[in-house]
């Protein structure tokens, strides 16, 4: 209950019927904030289980070029599924020829290592040498935190 103090020489204080809107304001502007920074940690592109590494991770490049191996074998180049006859193709033209460039190469957990091996073959056969191995972060507390490229 608010109340305001217009006549201080009447012995009544009168009651205010408006709604102070400054607490809900201040709380709304705390819940933008968060959910400004939330936003963009939440998307995911790609749903792949990582398995964990202890190994420093090294510098990500501005614009890296994804090559994602999901559960059901199919292949993932950035956000798009393509097919493993394209993947020279798509690759020359992410990249537009340059096969210096580092392709991290991402696989779930439960892809076997036969199958890893043999993405990595179409790879090289592709003419691209520098590949990198993602995965998430080990970081001693039983949990992993954060995606980095492992060389």
């Amino acid at each position: 209950m608010a109340v305001t103090l217009k006549d201080p020489h009447d012995g009544d204080l009168a009651e205010l019927s408006e709604i102070n809107v400054t607490p809900f304001i201040d709380v709304m502007l705390v819940l933008l904030i968060i959910f400004m920074v939330a936003a963009p940690l939440s998307t995911v592109d790609v749903g792949v289980d990582l398995p964990t590494s202890n190994a420093q991770p090294q510098p990500r490049p501005d614009k890296p070029l994804y090559l994602t191996v999901k559960p059901d074998l199919s292949l993932a180049l950035g956000n798009e599924d393509i097919a493993r006859e394209a993947l020279q193709a798509a690759l020359d033209g992410q990249t537009s020829g340059d096969r210096e460039q580092r392709v991290f190469l991402r696989a779930d957990g439960v892809v076997p290592y036969r199958d890893l091996m043999a993405v990595m073959n179409l790879l090289r056969g592709a003419g691209y040498l520098k590949v990198a191995l993602v995965g998430l972060e080990d970081t001693g507390q039983g949990g992993a935190i954060a995606a980095t490229p492992q060389p």
